[in-house]
């Protein structure tokens, strides 16, 4: 096949751009959700025991804007993150699927001082188990 110079340059840019394209999944928002709420409301009476869950959150962070955390819940179905210091202790719900192959996540949250970070997971046999971690913030994050 012959390429003329115009062919040439255009299939070498859309090569260019393909390559440049960010390969991401997106998260979004399910318009049903309830909001996170505080643990009292996840909880609606029941009590919360110690059990199969690991909360990972540094002991100290030095700025209260990204504060990395991450969780492990084998057999959960709905997990739960509360920073129990913020305006809004509310920071993320994870709900894991039957076929899910962990049961673990991690991200990021912002926290306003030196407080708990606590993760609550719903198990599949409806029980509750619950784990804390407290997070010492040099700098705050929440306007602090």
């Amino acid at each position: 096949m012959d390429f003329t110079r115009r062919e040439t340059l255009a299939m070498g840019s859309a090569a260019v751009v393909t390559a440049l394209l960010p390969l991401r999944a997106f998260a979004q928002a399910d318009p049903d959700a309830e909001a996170v709420g505080t643990p009292d409301e996840f909880l609606a009476g029941a009590s919360a025991g110690e059990g199969d869950l690991t909360l990972t959150a540094p002991e100290i962070a030095e700025n209260g804007n990204t504060v990395p955390i991450a969780f492990d819940a084998p057999g959960a179905v709905e997990v739960r993150i509360f920073a129990l210091g913020n305006p809004t202790p509310g920071v993320g719900t994870f709900r894991f699927g039957p076929l899910a192959g962990s049961r673990a996540a991690s991200t990021r949250i912002r926290l306003a001082g030196t407080q708990d970070v606590q993760a609550i997971a719903k198990m599949e046999d409806g029980s509750y188990v619950t784990a804390t971690k407290t997070v010492k913030v040099t700098i705050g994050g929440c306007g602090g």
